[in-house]
């Protein structure tokens, strides 16, 4: 077979993407703490506990498994529940904490790029309601100027919210995130229009200490497509689902005016408030009106034909869809980040082709013109899952959680050459996932 290669531009950013209380352990000041300590909230009664110990200093040898990898950037992000324990008090020694651990980034080649809020809130806010208070926006925007002020010199690169809209979604709608309410639109509408005004605030706060600064928010981007294309139904409540878990978040940005069922809101300095796009992307579902399936959308929801479900079928290989969401994205008119991409696979057998396929994906839009700068992978090492606990695991290296110790995956051994590499080689396709290679390297 000849030889071939998808070079990406020079100076893209290849790293990986991890969160706070996924991978620091001993958070027991904030909501997800709390959360598991309630009966059946999490599978088989799992907790975060040590989680990565990262908290521990074990931080330094994962980062020098990304440096050693050929990456050049990752994005983490900080615990708003150890920087401000309580409403009226700062914890100066975390933030000295977290400036050691972004020089360790710095001093190891890797930018970062830093997370100021990942789904984790601090009890003290949750207590006063949390993102239902009017009051939020103007507590986060305080904590991230404490916050940029304590690290701007060592950081240029803001992510203000983690996926806000799945936040909102799952604690006021499903109910299986905290606060847990079920069903609750007007909830739903209350939190977003807040977490809009806390962004605009964070951008405005950060811009005023640090011009440079480049600020943006990560947005999950999961899409979904009608299954039946000459189906209005099909097409109306697709359409529907895909504008509330998504455009009805990203459009003020363009407008300035969040619009939500059938109400709307003008938000003071949000229009124009993003400097790059970050995107969240797993997979891509098809949904059809199924009026016998009682789960509160009257839907049926299924992976493509070619759509390979991961172990747990929660999530799936879909690599058509990452040029989709990257489409959709190109609408903003910014710089994109690929704030995070990956798949939950104990066994690394997928997780190969899902890299692979993924960034074929991506080059394929850099090379029709689209402005993609970086692409995260989720996740560098196993950590604590949410919901699903301990049993998904999306590491490029495995985490035993009773001894620590850390196991390279060969996926961890391919994502390290595509970063030295710059890019993805027919060489390297048949080594590590062979199967795939006539699909991303086509030359009948």
């Amino acid at each position: 077979m000849p030889k071939a290669s998808y070079h990406f531009p020079q100076g893209f950013l290849w790293g990986t993407a991890t969160s706070s209380h996924q991978v620091e352990g001993g958070n027991t000041n904030n909501n997800w703490s709390a959360w598991e300590n309630k009966p059946g909230k999490i599978v088989n009664g799992q907790k975060a506990g040590l989680a990565c110990d990262w908290w521990g200093g074990r931080w330094q040898e994962d980062f020098d498994r990304a440096a050693q990898g050929g990456q050049t950037s990752h994005r983490l992000s900080l615990e708003w529940s150890r920087i401000q324990p309580s409403r009226d008090r700062w914890n100066e020694d975390s933030l000295a904490y977290y400036r050691e651990m972004i020089t360790g980034l710095n001093q190891r080649g890797i930018k970062p790029m830093i997370t100021l809020h990942h789904f984790t809130d601090p009890l003290w806010l949750m207590d006063s309601e949390g993102w239902l208070n009017g009051e939020t926006p103007a507590l986060f925007a305080a904590y991230v100027k404490k916050t940029v002020a304590a690290l701007s010199d060592m950081c240029d690169l803001w992510c203000t919210l983690n996926e806000p809209n799945l936040y909102a979604l799952l604690g006021y709608v499903a109910g299986n995130f905290p606060p847990g309410r079920r069903g609750d639109l007007g909830a739903l509408f209350a939190v977003y229009e807040n977490l809009l005004k806390a962004h605009a605030l964070a951008y405005l706060a950060i811009h005023e200490l640090q011009p440079e600064a480049q600020v943006g928010l990560a947005i999950n981007r999961s899409l979904l497509v009608a299954g039946r294309r000459w189906n209005p139904a099909d097409r109306w409540i697709t359409h529907m689902a895909n504008w509330i878990s998504g455009d009805a978040f990203m459009r003020p940005f363009q407008t300035g005016v969040f619009r939500l069922l059938g109400r709307k809101r003008c938000i003071s300095g949000l229009k124009g408030s993003l400097d790059y796009f970050g995107m969240n992307y797993y997979y891509r579902q098809i949904m059809e009106v199924a009026p016998r399936e009682k789960n509160g959308l009257y839907s049926r929801i299924f992976y493509e034909e070619d759509g390979e479900p991961s172990p747990s079928g929660k999530f799936g290989n879909t690599p058509r869809g990452m040029y989709a969401a990257l489409t959709w994205a190109k609408g903003f008119n910014l710089p994109i980040y690929i704030t995070e991409n990956g798949i939950e696979d104990r066994e690394d057998s997928l997780r190969r082709r899902y890299i692979i396929q993924n960034l074929h994906q991506v080059w394929r839009a850099i090379n029709m013109s689209l402005p993609v700068r970086g692409y995260y992978h989720w996740s560098l090492v196993d950590n604590f899952e949410w919901t699903d606990g301990w049993e998904n695991r999306f590491g490029l290296w495995e985490l035993d959680t009773a001894t620590q110790v850390r196991t390279m995956r060969p996926s961890a051994r391919l994502y390290a050459e595509i970063c030295h590499e710059n890019g993805i080689t027919t060489e390297l396709v048949e080594r590590y996932c062979p199967e795939v290679l006539e699909k991303v390297f086509p030359f009948n």
